[in-house]
């Protein structure tokens, strides 16, 4: 065989055997490469993949931490409304109570001045007053022995009393401006007139406290039956001496009934009145009287008004009970006025009453409760006749200023009206 011809195949040789190598080292770098960069991505993956939790998890606990904030501000709002509110409530309790004592410390009594024109009024709108029944018979052209007798019953039914009645009946009878006479002007002021006469003008009414040289303090007693409602009295007293200036102090010597003392200081805190008690049920009324009279003489006090049980006029023990506080009281200070409440609707039954208390312990003056809703005022001429004291207060109503001083001409023309 040629040389060149073996030469020439063997240099073929070698080149294909170094293609065949070449390919083989080129395939096996580029799977190297394949693969590395494989590792790349995939770890590439990894680290976004991290992070990418990373960054859930941190809005994750973001999310918790804002819903946490929001939770305690929340919280912290709800907190200080609260702490807000509290501090509102709190004071809102004083505040009333501080307003409610100042409108009670600050209440100011009515004047006795405009009470009995409201007892005028009321006197003429009640059921049927004596005054007016008697003016329409007087009125009449000319008047028959009936009709006189029909005078006396209407005195009589209005509890005027039977020496009374015989009396205006028979100066009704000789007055001119009546006997024949129908001017019906003429009759009306005839029986003014005779009806002043018999309720009195020229008496003096006034309380004893209130008299020129009156003692300081100067002491009253309230007595009476039980429901004359002598301890509702005894606080509008208070009120009346209260708009007139004075200081008042009130003793709760009504120990047996339970709510008695609670009533009096309920009548005493709205005018700033003090009320001097005992601290247990069923104490001795005259020692609470006597340390009435001690304390409303230390403070100097202008006017003591000592409340005591209502009882009885037949029970002679009770009735003791009360000249034994009239004399503890004295030892401190002197007693000078007893005011018998007398329930107006009672008529007769009260002129007994007033009888037994008066030889008990010395009526002073009368005060006549419930009188507006009364046609029984004839009690206002009986009792006075009976007991020669006069009437000195009169009660209008329910209200806490309805007590007034009595006035006899505005009566006169309250149960004309």
């Amino acid at each position: 065989m040629d040389t060149n011809v073996i030469i020439a195949i063997v240099v073929a040789v070698v080149v294909i055997a170094a293609i065949i190598v070449g390919a083989w080292w080129f395939g096996k770098a580029s799977k190297r490469s394949m693969e590395r960069a494989a590792d790349e991505v995939v770890a590439k993956g990894g680290v976004k993949l991290a992070t990418e939790d990373a960054e859930h998890a941190g809005n994750a606990d973001a999310d918790q931490s804002d819903h946490a904030e929001a939770n305690a501000a929340s919280a912290g709002e709800a907190e200080t409304a609260a702490k807000a509110q509290e501090p509102s409530a709190t004071k809102a309790v004083p505040a009333t109570e501080e307003t409610s004592a100042s409108k009670a410390a600050v209440e100011t009594p009515e004047s006795a001045g405009s009470r009995m024109q409201r007892l005028k009024a009321r006197l003429s709108k009640s059921g049927n007053p004596f005054g007016k029944a008697l003016f329409n018979i007087l009125a009449k052209d000319q008047l028959s022995e009936a009709d006189w007798e029909d005078v006396e019953d209407t005195l009589l039914l209005a509890d005027v009393g039977a020496e009374a009645s015989e009396q205006l009946v028979e100066e009704l009878r000789n007055d001119a401006r009546i006997a024949g006479q129908s001017d019906p002007a003429e009759v009306r002021a005839a029986l003014k007139d005779k009806l002043l006469k018999l309720v009195g003008t020229d008496v003096d009414r006034r309380l004893n406290a209130d008299k020129e040289g009156a003692n300081k303090p100067s002491v009253i007693i309230m007595v009476g039956v039980n429901g004359t409602g002598k301890t509702t009295t005894t606080g509008k007293l208070s009120r009346l001496l209260v708009s007139e200036g004075k200081q008042v102090m009130l003793g709760a010597a009504d120990t047996f009934r339970a709510a008695a003392a609670d009533q009096l200081e309920t009548w005493g805190d709205k005018v700033g009145v003090p009320v001097v008690r005992s601290d247990k049920d069923g104490a001795d009324p005259a020692s609470v009287a006597f340390e009435a009279s001690a304390k409303a003489k230390e403070e100097n006090a202008d006017v003591l008004i000592i409340d005591t049980a209502g009882r009885l006029q037949n029970k002679a023990n009770l009735m003791d009970e009360l000249g034994k506080i009239r004399r503890v009281t004295e030892k401190n200070l002197p007693v000078d006025e007893v005011l018998l409440v007398l329930d107006a609707t009672t008529g007769q039954n009260g002129m007994t009453q007033a009888k037994v208390f008066a030889e008990a312990i010395g009526v002073t003056g009368v005060v006549l409760s419930k009188l507006d809703g009364s046609a029984k005022g004839g009690i206002v001429i009986s009792v006075q006749k009976e007991l020669g004291v006069p009437v000195k207060l009169v009660g209008l109503g329910e209200g806490p200023d309805d007590l007034a001083p009595f006035d006899p001409e505005g009566f006169v023309d309250g149960i004309l009206a």
